[in-house]
């Protein structure tokens, strides 16, 4: 387990934590959809990818990121509670690296497939329990909004988070480059 955090890991933390906040202050995080949630998000993939990449602690720290990015740009009443914007999100990374470590003996792509949509699912479950238990809706328009957008949500951030990683996965096993051939 990482559980210090080196320059490479905050570096890393830094830049998802920043791709976080410009998914969240550019709108390009939040997809319209005509449902009772009203957006589908992949706000939290970076927190997926730092979790996966880097290890829980830079997990959590880009899902810290994100809740607060999101607690502080907050335009419904819901995401303007800490106990729902912020607290779930700390959990999105260290579940994605769970799983991940849980699993990537078997396969690479079954582990980070596996990682990205529960750490999906962690988002979506534990922003809905909380809105939820902190009573701004019943349990059954969360289960109508962790059924029509969460199911798709956790879709795109498989998909997305399988080819950012698998990518990433290859730029750092020394394979060379026709650039690098050639310079």
């Amino acid at each position: 387990m990482k559980s210090t955090l080196t320059v490479r890991s905050i570096v890393i933390a830094g830049v998802l934590g920043a791709v976080a906040i410009l998914l969240g202050v550019t709108r390009l995080g939040y997809i319209p959809v005509p449902t009772a949630a009203g957006n589908a998000t992949i706000m939290h993939i970076p927190a997926i990818i730092g979790g996966i990449m880097q290890g829980p602690v830079v997990g959590f720290i880009v899902g810290l990121i994100f809740g607060v990015s999101s607690f502080l740009n907050a335009t419904v009443p819901l995401f303007k509670d800490p106990l729902v914007a912020i607290l779930p999100r700390l959990f999105i990374g260290v579940v994605a690296w769970l799983v991940y470590v849980g699993i990537r003996r078997r396969s690479e792509y079954l582990a980070v497939g596996t990682a990205a949509f529960l750490g999906t699912l962690t988002n979506t479950g534990l922003v809905l329990t909380m809105a939820v238990v902190r009573g701004y809706m019943s349990v059954e328009v969360a289960w109508t909004v962790a059924v029509t957008s969460g199911i798709p949500e956790a879709i795109v951030g498989t998909v997305v988070t399988l080819a950012v990683v698998l990518a990433w996965k290859q730029i750092g096993k020394g394979k060379k480059s026709k650039i690098s051939e050639e310079l």
